[in-house]
This record gives C-alpha cells, sequence and structure tokens, in this order.
C-alpha cells in the first residue's frame, strides 16, 4: 500500500550558510497552463522540462481520467495526445485540490465549445474570484453557469471578442487566451497580465499553430486558426523556486550559484536583495547571490508583473525578519499571505500585521520550534528561516511545499543544509535525543 505522504515532516537543524549550486526545474505556474492547451490539439505534443511535483501530476491523472493519453519518456518529459478524450467533464476529488484545473475549463471550451470542471482549490492565501474567466468566456458567445460547485461553460460556437479585464489577472488572462485561439475573427484582450508564463503559453500555442501576438504586453490579439498541430517545447525555468533559493542565500548567509534561470524574470527579486546587501550576480542563465553579515531592512509592495511577487513575499519576510532596523511589507494581491507571521513568531520573529501592511522588528536569530507549513510559499519559506535557525524545527504539512517545489530537501542537503524527511516524528526525535556529537 502507498504511503500517506500527507503526514510526512521536515526535521531541520539550523545554524549553516547554505553555500554551492542547485539547478531550477521547470515553472509550475507555466506547465500547469501548458499541459491542459496541450489537448487543445488531436496530434501528439511533447512537452519537456516538467517539473515533477504534486500540482502537475495531479492535472495529468485528471487528464488521463477523461481518455487523453499521458506518455511519461522520462522524469521531466512528457507525450500528450488528446485526440481520444470521452468526456468534458472532469471531476475528480484530487482535481479540486489544485487552483490550475479552471486551465482545462479554456482548453476543452476551446476546442469541444464545451466544458465542466471543479471550481479550484490550491493554498488558502485568500479570495480567487473567477468573475473575469466567466466574463471572458462570454464574452466569446458561450453560456456559463455553476451548479454544485462545477462550472459549466458551452456555446455551438466561439466568436472573437473585445475583452477588457477589470482587474490584471493571470489566470483568467491564459483562460480566455486559450479559448479564443480558435475562436471565429480576432480577439483583443485588454488589461491583460505580463507574467512569464503568460508568455510561455502563449509561445507554447504559437508553437502549435496559434496565433497570438502580444504576449507580455497589457494587449494581447488572437487571430483564430481552424486547428492546432503537434509540437516539441520546453517550459521556462521556475521563476519563483529560483527566487526561493536566491534567499536562501540571504537568510542562511551563504552564496549560493542558482542555474537554469533567466535573470530577466528575477529582476525584482535581484532589487531587493541588492537593497537588504547581498551581493547579486548575473550571467546569461544563471544568478548568484552572497550574503555576508547582517541584513538591512527594506520595503515592499507585492504587485503583477514586473512588480515584486506576491509569491516571493513569505520568503522575503523571512529575511527581513533578520535584518537590522523595521521594515514594512505590503500585500496588495492576496489578503490571507501573512499566515505564515504566527509560525514565524514561534521561532523568535517580531512581526506584527495590520491590515495588508506588516510590520517588521527584525531579531538576531530565529530558534527552532514546531512549526506547520500553512501553504506552498509560505511553507518554503519556513524552512529556510529553520534552516538559519538556533536549534531544530520539526514542520508538519509539508505536502504544501511538494505541489510546487521538486526534491525541495535534497536540494538544500546538497548546499548543506540539514534537513531531512520523515513519517515518524517521535522516531527522529528519539534519534537526535541520542546523536553522538
Amino acid at each position: 500500500m502507498a504511503r500517506d505522504t500527507d503526514r510526512d515532516h521536515y526535521i531541520i537543524n539550523g545554524g549553516r550558510p547554505l553555500t554551492g549550486e542547485v539547478t531550477i526545474g521547470g515553472a509550475k505556474n507555466a506547465a500547469l497552463a501548458i499541459i491542459a492547451a496541450s489537448i487543445m490539439t488531436d496530434e501528439t505534443v511533447t512537452i519537456e522540462n516538467v517539473p515533477d511535483v504534486r500540482d502537475t501530476n495531479v492535472m495529468l491523472e485528471a487528464m488521463e481520467g477523461i481518455g487523453v493519453k499521458i506518455s511519461r519518456l522520462d522524469r521531466h518529459t512528457i507525450e500528450i495526445n488528446g485526440s481520444r478524450v470521452e468526456n468534458v467533464n472532469i471531476d475528480t476529488e484530487n482535481i479540486r485540490k489544485i487552483r490550475a484545473s479552471y486551465y482545462l475549463l479554456g482548453a476543452l471550451l476551446g476546442k469541444y465549445c464545451h466544458a465542466e470542471v471543479p471550481l479550484p482549490g490550491g493554498c488558502d492565501i485568500g479570495s480567487r474570484p473567477i468573475d473575469q474567466h466567466v466574463k471572458g468566456f462570454r464574452a466569446l458567445g458561450a453560456k456559463v453557469n455553476i451548479e454544485r460547485g462545477i462550472m459549466k461553460a458551452s456555446a455551438d460556437k466561439l466568436s472573437a471578442a473585445h475583452i477588457y479585464m477589470d482587474v490584471v489577472t493571470v489566470g483568467a488572462t491564459i483562460n480566455v487566451m486559450m479559448a479564443s485561439v480558435m475562436a471565429d475573427g480576432k480577439t483583443i484582450i485588454e488589461n491583460a497580465a505580463k507574467e512569464p508564463h503568460i508568455v510561455d503559453v502563449a509561445n507554447f500555442l504559437n508553437s502549435m499553430g496559434a496565433n497570438i501576438k502580444g504576449a507580455g504586453t497589457d494587449v494581447i490579439r488572437i487571430k483564430g486558426v481552424d486547428r492546432l498541430h503537434a509540437c516539441t517545447y520546453s517550459v521556462i525555468p521556475d521563476q519563483i523556486e529560483a527566487g526561493t533559493f536566491m534567499f536562501a542565500a540571504a537568510i542562511t548567509g551563504g552564496n549560493i550559484l542558482v542555474k537554469n534561470v533567466i535573470p530577466k524574470h528575477l529582476e525584482s527579486i535581484s532589487a531587493k536583495l541588492e537593497e537588504i546587501g547581498c551581493h547579486v550576480e548575473e550571467f546569461d542563465d544563471a544568478v548568484r547571490v552572497s550574503s555576508f553579515g547582517r541584513l538591512q531592512p527594506t520595503h515592499i509592495k507585492t504587485l503583477p508583473y514586473p512588480g515584486y511577487p506576491t509569491d516571493m513575499q513569505p520568503q522575503a519576510g523571512v529575511a527581513l525578519a533578520l535584518a537590522d532596523g523595521v521594515s514594512t511589507i505590503t500585500e496588495s494581491i492576496f489578503e490571507n499571505r501573512f499566515r505564515y507571521v504566527d509560525e514565524l513568531t514561534r521561532m523568535g520573529a517580531a512581526i506584527r500585521v495590520e491590515g495588508n501592511t506588516a510590520i517588521i522588528d527584525g531579531v538576531q536569530h530565529f530558534t527552532g520550534a514546531h512549526v506547520q507549513a500553512p501553504d506552498l510559499r509560505a511553507g518554503a519559506a519556513l524552512v529556510l528561516a529553520a534552516l538559519s535557525a538556533d536549534g531544530t524545527t520539526t514542520m508538519d504539512d509539508i505536502h504544501f511545499i511538494e505541489r510546487g517545489y521538486e526534491d525541495f530537501d535534497e536540494k538544500l542537503r546538497s548546499l548543506g543544509g540539514d534537513i531531512r524527511k520523515t513519517d515518524n516524528i517521535r522516531q527522529e526525535s528519539r534519534k537526535s535525543k541520542f546523536k553522538v556529537v
């Protein structure tokens, strides 16, 4: 019987600077949308650099459940053939757990003019409404309604439209873009999000024969085509995984070469690291971050790309909690992004949250404690805190971290971190108690 990995924990002994090299995997958020979009052709699509994480695997399993043929050529290369989709109703317990399940709406609606997908889950970091998705689908001519937690969208045919997004939203931009690639006419999406994974999805669709221009700007123009075809495509490196390891160097006083990255995607992160006293060196496809001495305070406000990413807010919060002075972080994207603060306070941080702003009074060091990972990015940030702390930290609910970070503990060990995964805390505690030093 398979082990229940939701009961796994990390045991972390802190106090060691992280040094060495780490290679970044494919972008989870890009891969999820690209995997969904791959079923829009009846021909076989090959996707390379797919991260082997829980979210991508759940998406692939859900697609297999409706007749999509999935072949894994190696750990990070997947062939997908959507020619034998048996139905457009995806309703499994697992698919409800990931936010990106909604990308199957745009893909199935775009190809079959019909889709039924459960409203998505994912991390509880705040309200993520789907009204802009609905607005976009309806503008293209679809009827959309929600019944018993399932969004249903259908149309006799989809026709191009001029769509203005009321707010900048990554998910709706990608979903409407997918739904419109085979619609009659020329669709214009205004106030579109500009994130790197939107550009990656557009490039992938264009590789399949779509006609999309303007991705990465606030106006995307899509000329509908009759059909899409096979292609081989490699997912971009993960901006957030890269940023997490960049902050790992800052938080632990280390020196890390982060390889297989696109430095342009990391500019807002690099700028903040330099502000707090780190040295950041850019190469063609790598960045080196080194940190010596006490970090300096700064002020951060999360914003849509190219602003500072909300997914990197908890990592910055941990770093600033060790800075020499008072910092502030203003969270303008998700209202529940500060759920890590209570856990970090257990480790000795001095932070108070007022509305959507955290006021952080830096401390000299953290101490080990028993903490929980409240969500994906906060969990990763707390691991970094534990690696810098005096003593031992035990972390529960690490399944959140495994949703989006491949081999996180292994990569940290390769940099000198003392971290191990276990499903038996009591046994590990006894080992630590009688450990010869």
